[in-house]
Order: structure tokens, then sequence, then C-alpha cells
């Protein structure tokens, strides 16, 4: 197997040629990485041809982040489960502790009751969550804690599976349906099968680098996955044979930001991204901007703006590619500018 084989399989396992549903979707490809939502439902639409999010939730998962997932999945990702009315658990805010911001727990637990209290009973927006904790005695010292941006009560209730956000641009949650997490190595194990099923053919650096964990964890799931393997060019490939797919790779996408077929892979040895781009794509500050993919190779970045998109290319392509470039940023948007 080539590389060009391998992109057209990576291509096929991430539903780039062949469209499904929202929830197959999110479900195979361990979650779409949500932390900006826009960004999330782009790179569903690209999978799914449509804006349907029914049956998905968002919520934090793999990498520390938040993803969209199913909602049927919950019990992958959760560790450990708390209620609405029992969230006293030890180990509250273990990571604020490591930094010396944490509060007293009997803070903590009061809050966090407080929040799912009210979320049970239909306040959902983060604001008004806010406002309720403000009136009932929060200081500012423990607003930042309680309401940081990196997670704080609600991050905390949510890795809990107490709750999830509601999938929508605003601020805003629900409870989780009730359910028993997994075992934490049976999880493991069904998320590495359809990592090795939907992103391979892939390297146990790629996998380690999706997952951010040692490599020896994902040779152990190897040896007990049905994986088969192959060496390209020196390094060696793992896979879940699928089913046959015989459509043609698309003659440009635009890729959403933190898109997975750039997140799924270590992003030194992804084929579809030119080690001359990868700081155009992944910048210094932790952002993976949304890429223009022309025949199978990443050839510059796309943004949003009111009129429609503008394409900011990395290099010099022909008239006919960039006409190719404008037809499919048409699909999305009425008017697509290109800057050279």
């Amino acid at each position: 197997m080539d590389l060009q084989e391998i992109k057209r399989r990576r291509l096929a396992g991430q539903y780039l040629l062949e469209k499904a549903d929202a929830v197959t979707v999110a479900g195979n490809l361990c979650g779409i990485q949500a932390q900006f939502l826009g960004a999330a439902l782009h790179g569903l639409r690209i999978r799914t041809g449509s804006d349907e999010t029914e049956g998905l939730v968002k919520t934090w998962t793999l990498r520390g982040t938040v993803h969209l997932i199913p909602e049927k999945d919950l019990p992958l990702y959760i560790r450990r489960k708390g209620t609405a009315e029992d969230v006293c658990e030890s180990g509250w805010y273990q990571w604020l502790k490591g930094r010396g911001h944490a509060l007293p727990p009997e803070r903590e637990r009061h809050f966090a009751h407080l929040v799912a209290e009210n979320i049970a009973e239909g306040v959902d927006g983060r604001e008004e969550l806010r406002r309720i904790c403000r009136e009932a005695g929060m200081t500012e010292q423990e607003e930042q804690v309680l309401f940081s941006g990196w997670g704080g009560v609600i991050g905390e209730l949510a890795q809990m599976g107490v709750i999830c956000h509601k999938v929508q641009q605003e601020k805003a949650y629900r409870l989780c349906p009730r359910f028993e997490p997994l075992p934490e190595d049976e999880a493991w194990l069904k998320l590495g099968q359809r990592y090795f099923a939907h992103y391979g053919p892939a390297t146990l650096r790629d996998a380690a680098y999706f997952f951010r964990l040692p490599q020896k964890d994902i040779r152990a799931w190897l040896r007990k996955l049905p994986v088969e393997s192959f060496v390209c060019e020196g390094r060696e490939y793992f896979h879940i044979p699928g089913e046959t797919v015989d459509a043609e790779v698309p003659e440009c996408l635009f890729l959403a930001g933190f898109d997975q077929l750039m997140l799924g892979y270590r992003k030194e040895d992804n084929p579809f991204l030119p080690a001359e781009h990868l700081r155009g794509i992944f910048n210094l500050a932790g952002i993976v901007l949304p890429p223009v993919l022309l025949h199978g190779r990443v050839v510059g970045k796309w943004k949003q703006d009111k009129q429609g998109a503008k394409v900011t290319l990395f290099e010099k392509i022909t008239k006919k590619d960039q006409q190719l470039i404008l037809r499919a940023g048409r699909e999305y948007w009425p008017r697509v500018d290109i800057e050279v």
C-alpha cells in the first residue's frame, strides 16, 4: 500500500468520500472536537451533508477538551459517575489544587449542588447560573475558580456525567441521562477499535498523538484488535479493514478548524499536510486553522466572514485549481474570495 492509498482509505474512514448520519460520524470518529462549535458543525456538515445534530451532546472527553459525541456514548468517556442529587464525591478540582487555587471542599460542594439543582429545574444558561451563584454569596475569587474558562464547576459536573452542554452556540446545559460507565480498559479498547477502523491506516505514533497516551498502551490494544499491518516508506501502519469504497477522492474540500483529518495523526507525519505548511494550520497559539484540501493536499486555509469565505493560499496554484476551490466553496457560501 502506498501513501496515495493510505490517504484514500483515511478519507473514506472519515466519511469524506461517502457521507453518513451525525451520530454515526461522531461516534466512529471518537467525537468531533468542539471548543469552537462552529468548526465542529462544519466538520459534521462536510461528512453528513446536513446540519442535523439530533442525538449528540457536547462534553469533555479526549485530550482534556470538549467534543460532540453521541449521547449513547457517554459510558465510553465518563469514568466517574455522579448524579444531580449527589455531587460531593472526593476528587473535586484536583487540577486546580495542583495550581494552588482550590476552594474549601464545603464551598465547592455547595456551589456544585446549587448549579446541578438549577439545571435540573430548567435554568440552563451559563450567565444565569453565574448570577444565581453570586446571589448565593459567591465571591469574586470563588467565581474565578467555579466559572473558570478551563472548566470550573461546569467542567467537573460534566466529567462526572451529571450534566452536558446543549449543542448550540449559547452556552447552556442539561442533565445527562442515567448510565453506568464502562470499565476503563473496555472503554479504551472500544475507542482504539474505532480509531484503527476509521483513522487507519495509522502508526503507533499517530494513535498515541491522538489519544495522548503512551505507545505501550496502544501496543496493548493492537494485540487484542483485528488489525492488519504493513510497512510504507519505513513506517509501520495498522488498520482494521472495512468495506471497499469506490467513490472518487474529492478535488477540493474545505475542512473544519480542528478537523479530525488533521488532529487524527501526528502533525509532522500527516501526508495531507506538507511540512512547509504545518505552521499555516497548526499555529503557535494551539489553534488548528481550517485547511483547504486540494487533490488530497493542504494548499491554504480559509476563514468565514459576513460576505462568505476568504481563502488564503500557501503556494501558487493554477487558474483551473483556483476555480475548483471557488466551486467547492460555493457549496457552503454565496461568495468565496481567494487571496494569493
